[in-house]
């Protein structure tokens, strides 16, 4: 996405020479002949895609040192470059005092304008993304740290900023990826708990026989093993947050005290004599249907609805592509510095690319594209050559959504057909439906005739074809006919799954519609190597 430049003079043939020039330099430009209306743009629905003014310091009404105090009263951080044609060493140190990045004196060369303009937004890029890091630290990243310019977005950030004004319990819903916990400390960071502790639990990711003493705490010699004492996760958040991602993943029993911990305010550590009284604000996140959970029963309906207080739903990154450039832009910046490579932009082209790709893995898979791109780079610029791995899983992608499903062993039909050649090009009626329930059909009229030799197949019959390889995989019959042991071909499976996902177990655990702490005690059950 091209940035968009304000430019504010009252002089109309100044701003239409500015206007030419800068827009030649490869940028938009919106331009306002007085201070109030460049404040009014700034405030306005379009104001946030405002990358830079450009200011005249000698206006009637409103100059440019009053709008330059009036941007930073209102908390505006766009970088200012200032422009007169009474030039002075007074009139540049007021300027910059008063928040300005550059100066120049009219008229200026379109050399050194353009290298004021790229240098004002290189710098300011970086300086922003330092200080959200800072405020990522300290507990106060806000709303205005959210790198966005979708309608979808903007919704979620309303509901964002009314959940942050009270204390009540909140649900960030949405895919892999999707940056549920940014919105959380955005949460944070714009409530009166803002420099709190900010308290992040992956509850997928904890073993489950660990769970309650590392969310709850424990005492000293509670069990074995439990050679001092520990202060769990909801009393280190005391004053601050607690976010619980893959909140689902939570077992039965520690559920029940977490329910709890809600209604009383008070945690129960293991061992312990008393409960704990603490002070904390939950928001809980999940990549799944919790709704589903509870009716499976995995899930306590009366915990749901405790925490499904206020709901907030993230779109996945395909259905915001317009803040893929923006992303990508930023990202850049950060890893180009962490790098330290100098890196100023991503190509047309390659922005064209991103947003043409479906991004399953949303921000997080961008955001690691951008770092590999990052590393690649040797020039100035990001290119579509720095991005190998994007077209790669595209067609990828394709080759899965158009492979055969699978196929099961047809029913012996009661009366024998006519004994005639069958035709093999007759394709087999499979649909993805039946793929993704493990029932497969194969018509009667494409089964050869018990006296007649079967014909060689693609793939044998009951054998799932992998997607990536195409090799068998997944067996359901046994060598003799017979249908094979549940345990066997769930091994199976999951060898297959991890497979195709590459070893991303948090894929391959929402694929298969298990958690994390599941998936890894089935493989210790199994008595399978993921790595291998």
């Amino acid at each position: 996405m091209v940035d968009r430049i304000l430019i504010v003079d009252d002089d109309p043939v100044q701003r239409r020479i500015l206007e030419g020039t800068i827009e030649r330099f490869g940028f938009e430009t919106v331009s306002a002949a007085t201070g109030d209306e460049a404040l009014a743009a700034l405030s306005g629905p379009e104001g946030d895609k405002i990358a830079l003014v450009v200011l005249d310091l000698v206006m009637p009404d409103l100059d440019g040192m009053g709008t330059l105090d009036r941007m930073r009263e209102d908390g505006r951080s766009v970088p200012v470059i200032v422009q007169t044609a009474h030039g002075g060493i007074d009139t540049v140190v007021g300027a910059i005092k008063a928040g300005a990045i550059d100066f120049f004196v009219k008229p200026v060369s379109p050399e050194r304008l353009e290298i004021s303009i790229r240098n004002a937004l290189k710098v300011n890029a970086l300086e922003g993304e330092i200080a959200r890091i800072k405020r990522r630290a300290d507990g106060t990243l806000t709303f205005r740290d959210i790198v966005t310019r979708s309608a979808a977005m903007r919704r979620v950030i309303e509901l964002g900023e009314r959940a942050a004004a009270s204390n009540i319990p909140i649900i960030i819903e949405g895919e892999s990826g999707v940056g549920k916990e940014m919105i959380a400390r955005a949460i944070q960071g714009s409530s009166a708990r803002s420099g709190k502790p900010f308290v992040a639990v992956n509850c997928g990711a904890i073993p489950e026989n660990l769970v309650e003493s590392t969310l709850f705490g424990h005492e000293k010699g509670a069990f074995t093993g439990a050679t001092e004492k520990r202060v769990g996760k909801f009393v280190e958040a005391d004053g601050g947050t607690l976010f619980l991602d893959e909140v689902g993943e939570l077992p039965p029993d520690v559920q029940v005290k977490l329910l709890r911990a809600l209604q009383e305010g008070e945690v129960d550590p293991v061992g312990a004599r008393r409960p704990v009284k603490t002070d904390f604000r939950l928001v809980s996140a999940t990549n799944r249907s919790m709704i589903d959970l509870v009716q499976q029963g995995r899930f306590r309906e009366d915990l749901y609805y405790r925490l499904n207080v206020f709901p907030i739903l993230l779109p996945p990154l395909r259905e915001r592509a317009e803040d893929i450039p923006l992303l990508a832009k930023h990202f850049m910046t950060r890893f180009a510095a962490e790098e330290g490579k100098r890196i100023e932009t991503v190509t047309p082209e390659a922005i064209s690319l991103l947003r043409g790709h479906g991004w399953r893995g949303n921000v997080r898979q961008l955001e690691n594209a951008v770092f590999r791109a990052v590393v690649l780079a040797d020039g100035p610029a990001l290119d579509v050559d720095h991005f190998p791995q994007v077209p790669l899983q595209a067609r990828e992608a394709g080759a899965a959504d158009t492979q055969i499903p699978p196929i099961a062993t047809p029913p012996i039909a009661t009366e024998p057909p006519e004994a005639t050649e069958p035709d093999l090009g007759m394709a087999l009626e499979l649909s993805t439906d039946r793929f993704a329930s493990g029932r497969v059909t194969m018509p009667t009229s494409a089964m050869p005739h018990p006296a007649i030799s079967r014909p060689a197949m693609p793939h044998p019959v009951g054998v799932w074809p992998s997607p990536d390889t195409g090799r068998e995989a997944v067996p359901i019959l046994s060598e003799d006919g017979d249908v094979r042991p549940l345990e066997d071909i769930e091994a199976d499976l999951i060898r297959f799954a991890l497979d195709h996902y590459r070893g991303r177990m948090s894929e391959v655990a929402r694929r298969l519609g298990i958690g994390r702490s599941t998936l890894y005690r089935r493989l210790k059950e199994l008595e399978l190597d993921a790595a291998e």
